[in-house]
């Protein structure tokens, strides 16, 4: 029985995902998220480059290539969850509204579906999105069973608006291949809650301050969940405020309440109480933002969510007002060339709709899969799970490249192959009250370095019996040293004060983050002759 995969796209960078996936005879598209189709039409001289597609869930990166595939080979079946088909005409825009856009078939969660002579799909809810699905692909053939995972992206947790994926459905399912993403590497989250909390406080400033604050986001998924923390959280509550909402994160508002029905039951009784998202009479009010308002943003301080890829200067180009904006981390990629005219600061957050490490582990010991494909992510956060003695004593792991054909034989001995050198030997050198340490230059290769030396500093502290260092960045450098005064007793003068968060145990903030203008009792300047170290670094 012939299994392979081969990437169109592997989700690196910008690329998007598409996977054909062949089992025995059949040939199924997972995905068409590629914006350059040509490669899917020169395959083996076939009238149609599969024999289905299935679309996981609407997301640009898994799904805009679909129209275009759609166009080319009108005959190509294409299959999704019944809200995923409704949610991807939101890709085109301008042509949203239009019958061309509709060619989406909709599959039932958790019934197989026999689409090919022994091939059946089954769909379950993969947590990441509204209507994003798991998708199961079992092939009968005359001797054996074959089984395909395919998760798309994937959320253990609950969000806002979307549960999280139904784990105890798919544990001990062991199929013969698991395909999913790995966008955080072997990286740990706090708590989601927690984490909410902390852009809540730094939004919930902000406004305090007297900026406005732009969030930038997807049509779909974090512009919706964003709003929702703002109208549910106590910061915000009966707050006399105006949140506006723009361009495709509006139209992907309307789209949600057009399917409110399947949404979790939580979602519908907060919706029987006040309305999901549009509410002007309740504080704080959430309005769509039109053309003609965009002038008047510069009144008083506002918060509004927009397009990922819209105009700034339609926001803060003729206002008075000091705008800040709050862009997401994209996990092992630098922060967006975001154009920063009449914007005072750029800052990121962390609002993870993909599960870190330890979920992605944790899927796949509970799957117990033979074949584990790892793709959407950062080349090299990939390769740091693939890197993974729990993983690689288990598994047959692969994090391919596009174009990279994946041959995956079933039920033979394997070999992993050796680990690229991940590790580096240095040495430590006390010279007087400092410590040297020295690495090869090899390490500068992996591209997360440049983030690493940005500024040429560091931070070290200690974890149980090892030593964990981290660069500082230019961005929080200059946070840091923004200007308190020099005789204030504040955190920003004090000596536990270290990349933006407190780290004296005997403080009530020890480990919160704090801002530099905030005081404790416990309190403790930085020694004048740091003071004075610090003062002959700037003058050189």
């Amino acid at each position: 029985m012939d299994l392979d995969c081969l990437p169109y796209g592997a989700g690196h960078a910008q690329e998007g995902v598409c996977l054909l996936v062949r089992m025995g005879p059949h040939r199924i598209l997972l995905d068409c998220g590629v914006e350059d189709i040509a490669p899917l039409s020169a395959t083996l001289n076939r009238s149609l480059p599969a024999d289905f597609v299935v679309c996981s869930h609407a997301h640009s990166d898994h799904a805009r290539g679909l129209l275009a595939l759609h166009q080319s080979f009108p005959h190509l079946p294409i299959y999704a969850s019944e809200v995923t088909a409704r949610l991807l005409p939101l890709n085109w825009p301008g042509r949203s509204q239009q019958p061309e856009t509709r060619f989406c078939q909709a599959l039932p969660w958790q019934s197989p579906i026999e689409l090919r002579p022994g091939l059946s799909v089954q769909l379950f809810p993969s947590g990441h999105l509204p209507g994003a699905a798991t998708v199961l692909l079992t092939y009968a053939a005359p001797h054996r069973t074959y089984t395909l995972v395919y998760t798309g992206d994937f959320f253990l947790s609950n969000s806002r608006l979307v549960e999280g994926l139904p784990l105890g459905e798919l544990r001990g399912m062991k199929p013969d291949v698991l395909i999913l993403e790995g966008s955080y590497g072997t990286a740990r989250h706090p708590h989601r809650r927690q984490l909410e909390n902390q852009l809540a406080d730094r939004i919930h400033r902000a406004i305090a301050d007297g900026y406005s604050v732009l969030l930038p986001a997807p049509a779909l998924g974090l512009g919706q969940e964003l709003l929702m923390l703002l109208r549910s959280h106590h910061y915000f509550t009966g707050r006399d405020l105006d949140i506006w909402v723009d361009g495709t994160v509006a139209d992907g508002c309307d789209a949600y309440l057009e399917l409110l029905p399947q949404f979790p039951t939580a979602v519908q009784n907060f919706a029987l109480h006040q309305p999901l998202f549009w509410d002007e009479r309740v504080k704080p009010r959430v309005r769509r933002l039109s053309a003609e308002g965009r002038p008047g943003l510069s009144s008083t301080p506002c918060i509004v969510i927009t397009d990922k890829f819209a105009d700034l200067a339609l926001y803060v180009g003729e206002s008075t007002n000091p705008w800040i904006l709050l862009a997401p981390q994209k996990p092992g990629y630098p922060l967006s060339n975001w154009p920063e005219s009449g914007v005072r600061s750029v800052e990121t957050y962390l609002l993870p709709e993909h599960c870190d490490g330890p979920g992605t582990t944790q899927l796949i010991h509970n799957l117990r899969p033979q074949h584990v494909i790892l793709i959407h992510g950062s080349p090299a956060y990939l390769a740091d799970l693939a890197n993974l003695d729990e993983l690689r004593n288990r598994y047959q792991l692969h994090t391919p490249a596009a174009g990279t054909l994946v041959e995956l034989p079933i039920g033979e001995m394997f070999l992993q192959p050796a680990i690229p050198e991940t590790n580096y030997e240095g040495e430590l050198s006390e010279l007087g009250k400092e410590v040297a340490i020295s690495l090869p230059s090899p390490i500068t290769a992996d591209p997360r370095w440049a983030n690493f030396a940005d500024t040429g500093l560091v931070e070290a502290r200690w974890q149980g019996e090892e030593l964990v260092v981290r660069g500082i960045s230019q961005r929080e450098l200059l946070f840091q040293s923004s200007a308190v005064q020099a005789n204030l007793e504040c955190c920003g003068n004090c000596q536990h004060y270290r990349g933006q968060r407190c780290w004296n145990q005997l403080s009530a903030l020890f480990g919160f983050k704090v801002t530099p203008d905030g005081y404790c009792p416990v309190f403790k300047a930085i020694p004048e002759s740091e003071l004075f170290l610090d003062e002959e670094t700037d003058g050189e």
